[in-house]
């Protein structure tokens, strides 16, 4: 069918009463372009959820006037939504079309029989958001739309599915099954012709036969070709295919990218790819994009993927949704493993108002989405069926899980299935009821046992990971997957190994506190085939769940989540901005990607206070050695590195040696301005250094794109980091200033924000305020040329960045 983007044009409000506005009450539209956040422009209020940021709840309406032509009439005409949060309802020309519940599943409105052909047209979104996740969702049409418009006999919507079913050097097999949809009232027989391209363009295979279709019906074409010598795809080589199919020459055509690879998958030996035993070093990642809030832009994902490969990580785990498309082609591209995950939750509701009230009726429409979403792209080599959902302690739970592993093994045998199940929710139910005889044992209100062992989230859950309840309540579960996914709990690693010797496992969330033991857990046993930390890239909502803490005198434990108006769940290895963070390195370090050392220097201000932040809460440390202020004060620096001894040095004067344990060292000193280094030594030979510098006074504001040129189209974006440096270019992270932008020429200011977890600022504003010396602006093209960013900040002269912008020349 003919693609066409449907993003421009748009215009919204939040939804009124009708009866409201027939009364004067009416608010007017206002322009707009998808993808498009609705909740990211309201005002945030303490009164709020903080698993959503403290961003209100709404409902949202969105409006399009377009025209088809006259000569479309009996054609197929479509528009395919990749994504509306939430509860979406589509009409055209005020007649109901179709709706959507789940927020994160494609789906196309066939709006032919509503249309006036050759007139204008309306088309109208709702959607709403309230209370219905456990993280920011973002609101609206925040994903791409396309209107589709195909003949009556014409290839179907996601109808071509490649399939490799052998491979090795000499040929692989390559079966491409196409469904054709015949709308007319007889019987049509149309020859399917398929071309499979290499990356260099070159045909390496190609066949053609003739399908007949009954009128109404649908037919499915296979076809088997055979690729010489095939080109496979892998993180270190993403090698790609293309299937251009089509139908009678050019009645209709689709092109579709694929790639050839095998998976195997044994306690032995672990994940093979292509035969190669691979770890998987994995990341978490939410689908919010910081500053652009939940608005899905092409290049946004691709960056978030380069940034994250970068950074050492080989997979992601999307948490807790299916992941977007063009996630999934930055992932083919750059060479991501993907295990995409459908739910949060099933039958039993974790907010007042989520996804569990449609869940039995919508849930294989929903798997059938996210899977002919995946289906050609290699990147994704394992689904999730859902994320710590609590009915995986009950047999009840058990039919579910094994009715929706089917479900998904019926639509993709190729790939696996497995669940993040969180031990200490499947047997919650239990822990309750221990709680509530142990308080009538003990005549007291507080059933002091269990909250002694929730006391320690960490502790406990591995304490309580490796119980016999566990063991027996979660069997059932883990037994109807490929992979027993596992959050917190591999201190079943190996104990598994001997009760279930076939288990295979994931560590599908993890505590970031923990990786050097965890890798190594990792590494020793064949059958855990990776691990995902919690979480890869910092997000909006759950806020302050990674933020530092430290023991007040009354020992009082504070909320996991904090007040308003902190905005981020503060946990990334990665801030919202794409900064890597002390964390980031450290596991880099852990995963044997980096040789040289890595200085974190702790908060002087916090000197000598007992840390007290969560399992997901890293140190309260920087990369910088500027701290005006806190000249001859106590300081604490931290080593990472993966030798066995460093030497720290603070302005040529050593302080020492200390071993390296657990791949890091802290070492206690006076704060003196100048320069701190630090060498890792192995057998008394140096393996690597870091060096930081102090920073002299901010005299200049540095603005850097991340690319030169751009394109007018396709989700492109630029995105240009902001710096206070003094003369030497060295950044300033004590002296944070208002910086304020100006944007002229061919593009908008998408976005504008910084890594503060913390703060009251808004992101569609053209002021903000840095964060330890950085700041984030993203320029949305409108159309070929060029744009101007002109930011200013105090004591520092305004900077200029100019942004070429290029036709496009298809999709990102």
């Amino acid at each position: 069918m003919k693609r066409t983007s449907f993003n421009d044009g748009w215009e919204f409000r939040p939804k009124v009463d009708q009866f409201a506005e027939v009364s004067g009450g009416s608010t007017p539209y206002r322009p707009v372009t998808v993808p498009h956040d609705a909740m990211l422009g309201r005002q945030r209020t303490a009164t709020a959820d903080g698993a959503g940021a403290y961003f209100p709840g709404g409902a949202y309406e969105y409006r399009r006037r377009f025209q088809v032509a006259a000569e479309d009439e009996g054609k197929c005409v479509l528009v395919e939504f990749e994504g509306v949060h939430r509860d979406a309802m589509v009409y055209v020309n005020g007649a109901y079309v179709t709706q959507r519940p789940y927020g994160y599943s494609q789906f196309v409105a066939d709006i032919a029989p509503y249309l006036r052909y050759g007139a204008t047209n309306e088309i109208r979104v709702e959607a709403r958001s309230h209370q219905d996740s456990r993280w920011y969702t973002g609101a609206g049409i925040y994903r791409d739309t396309w209107l589709l418009v195909g003949p009556p006999v014409r290839i179907a919507p996601v109808g071509v599915r490649i399939t490799v079913l052998e491979t090795d050097e000499e040929r692989a097999v390559v079966e491409v099954a196409v469904d054709v949809e015949n709308d007319e009232r007889v019987l049509r027989t149309v020859r399917l012709a398929v071309e499979v391209a290499d990356a260099d363009g070159r045909v390496v295979a190609s066949g053609d036969m003739p399908v007949t279709v009954e009128p109404g019906r649908r037919a499915t074409a296979r076809q088997r070709l055979y690729v010489r010598e095939p080109a496979l795809w892998s993180p270190e080589r993403p090698a790609l295919y293309t299937a251009a199919v089509t139908l009678d020459d050019d009645r209709d055509t689709e092109h579709v990218t694929f790639g050839i690879r095998t998976l195997r998958l044994d306690p032995k030996h672990g994940l093979r790819l292509n035969g190669i035993p691979v770890k998987l070093r994995g990341a978490c990642v939410h689908h919010d994009n910081g500053p652009l809030g939940a608005a899905t832009y092409a290049r946004a994902e691709e960056r978030r993927v380069e940034l994250l490969r970068d950074a050492g990580f080989n997979a992601i785990r999307m948490s807790h949704q299916p992941m977007s498309r063009a996630m999934l082609r930055a992932c083919d591209r750059l060479g991501m493993l993907v295990v995409d995950e459908a739910f949060d939750m099933w039958t039993s509701g974790k907010s007042a108002f989520d996804y569990s009230l449609h869940f039995a009726e919508w849930w294989e429409r929903d798997l059938e989405a996210m899977i002919a979403k995946d289906y050609n792209h290699p990147s994704v080599i394992m689904y999730s069926i859902g994320n710590e959902i609590p009915e995986t302690g009950s047999p009840a739970g058990a039919v579910w899980g094994r009715r929706l592993a089917e479900k998904v093994r019926a639509l993709d045998p190729t790939r696996f299935v497995t669940n993040g199940i969180n031990t200490a929710l499947a047997v919650m139910a239990d822990l309750a009821a221990m709680k509530e005889n142990e308080a009538a044992r003990q005549g007291a209100e507080d059933g002091t046992g269990i909250n002694t062992f929730m006391a320690d989230p960490a502790a406990r859950l591995e304490a309580l990971a490796v119980s016999e309840l566990v063991t027996h309540k979660t069997e059932e579960s883990f037994a109807l997957l490929d992979v027993a996914g596992m959050n917190y709990a591999e201190a079943r690693y190996d104990l598994d190994r001997k009760l279930f010797p076939d288990r295979i496992i994931l560590g599908t969330e993890t505590f970031p506190t923990h990786i050097d033991r965890i890798w190594r857990l990792v590494q020793e046993h064949s059958h855990v085939i990776g691990d995902f930390t919690w979480t890869g890239w910092d997000y909006l909502g759950e806020v302050g769940i990674g933020r530092p803490q430290y023991r007040t005198p009354g020992g009082v434990r504070a909320p996991l989540m904090a007040a308003h108006p902190h905005l981020t769940a503060d946990c990334g290895d990665i801030d919202v901005t794409g900064h890597r963070r002390p964390a980031s390195y450290y596991r880099e370090i852990v995963f044997g990607r980096r040789e040289d050392p890595y200085l974190a220097v702790r908060r002087p201000q916090h000197h000598g206070k007992t840390f007290a932040g969560s399992p997901w809460a890293w140190s309260d440390s920087i990369a910088s050695w500027t701290w005006p202020g806190f000249e001859n004060s106590p300081i604490t620096v931290e080593v990472y590195g993966a030798g066995q001894e460093t030497e720290l040095f603070v302005n040529g004067q050593s302080h020492g040696r200390r071993p390296l344990e657990h791949f890091r060292t802290e070492f206690e000193i006076t704060y003196q301005p100048g320069s701190i280094l630090a060498v890792t030594y192995t057998d008394g030979t140096e393996t690597g250094r870091h060096v930081l510098r102090t920073a002299a006074a901010v005299n200049r504001l540095r603005a850097q794109a991340d690319r030169p040129v751009i394109t007018a189209a396709g989700g492109d974006l630029a995105f240009v980091s902001l710096t206070l440096t003094d003369a030497d270019g060295t950044c300033h992270p004590a002296a944070d200033r208002p910086v304020r932008l100006e944007v002229t020429g061919n593009g908008v200011l998408a976005a504008f924000g910084s890594a503060r977890p913390s703060t009251d600022e808004r992101y569609d504003a053209h002021d903000h305020l840095t964060y330890e010396g950085r700041a984030l602006a993203v320029l949305r093209p409108t159309g070929p040329g060029e744009i101007r960013l002109v930011a200013s900040a105090l004591d520092c002269d305004p900077v200029m960045v100019s942004v070429g912008v290029e036709e496009p020349d298809g999709l990102m």
